[in-house]
């Protein structure tokens, strides 16, 4: 069985990286030079959303099946820099050569860790190979949109039609899942601000329990697994989950429970 890693991350603006790519002035603080970024986003485009280089990592959670093993945790810790946390991921696809799954990942995620992988120096060999170190990604690598190493479920379920694409949030519910617990990304920047960020760890936690449970309903719907092999997958995983005993995941089941009965 080929490993199986389900990812999500999180970030904030890069405020240092504005300072330093627009060359502004010392006398800047760092709201305003924010506020200076998203005005003139607003201005280029009508929103505020920064591009994507200027999106700083501050979490990376995964779940990885393995074998008889699943696991769901944040990689390394909320001391950990920038650098560190995606050395760290990129680590995790260099072991196990895992098949990647995301929700938006291929518009987002890979992207912001790639632009920041580069930034500051990190090696991510197995994920950039096309081919060259192992005939097997010649053809399907981790890189190409159409490939399968990565499953961006969002883009798939869309057929790659961006007005198409549906939000995990929905998504998840629609299917009988939790969905979203009292978070969502426009909040991550204050609640880092604010010192939350174990909180924003495990709000990116419960988003990458929601994409692997329609990972598994996706796996339902293409034939690859029989009705009984779905059932002890959503079994595992909330066995998983009640036996870390966390508080957010009490709070994952007690929704799930909701959601599925409502």
């Amino acid at each position: 069985m080929t490993p199986i890693l389900v990812f999500d991350i999180e970030t904030v603006p890069d405020v240092a990286g504005l300072r330093r790519a627009h060359q502004l002035p010392p006398a800047l603080d760092d709201a305003a030079v924010l506020d200076w970024a998203l005005q003139r986003r607003r201005l280029q485009t009508g929103g505020d959303f920064l591009q994507l280089h200027f999106h700083r990592v501050v979490a990376i959670s995964c779940a990885l099946r393995d074998g008889q093993s699943f696991k769901i945790a944040s990689v390394g810790s909320p001391d950990d820099a920038e650098p560190e946390l995606i050395r760290r991921f990129f680590d995790l696809v260099d072991k196990h050569t895992p098949q990647l799954v995301s929700w938006n990942g291929g518009g987002f995620d890979l992207p912001v860790l790639n632009h920041r992988a580069l930034i500051h120096g990190v090696t991510a060999a197995k994920f950039w190979d096309w081919g060259d170190d192992d005939r097997e990604f010649k053809y399907n690598s981790y890189l190409g949109r159409y490939h399968t190493r990565h499953l961006d479920l969002m883009d798939v379920l869309a057929m790659y039609q961006p007005r198409a694409a549906a939000g995990l949030d929905a998504m998840a519910r629609l299917c009988g899942f939790p969905g979203k617990l009292g978070m969502d990304g426009s909040a991550v920047h204050a609640a880092v601000k604010a010192g939350g960020l174990e909180d924003v760890r495990r709000y990116c936690e419960t988003d990458v329990l929601n994409t692997w449970l329609v990972y598994q309903r996706f796996r339902l719907l293409r034939g690859e697994l029989s009705a009984g092999e779905y059932a002890k997958e959503i079994s595992l995983a909330r066995d998983r989950i009640a036996a870390i005993g966390a508080p957010h995941w009490h709070e994952f089941l007690a929704a799930w429970d909701a959601n599925a009965s409502g």
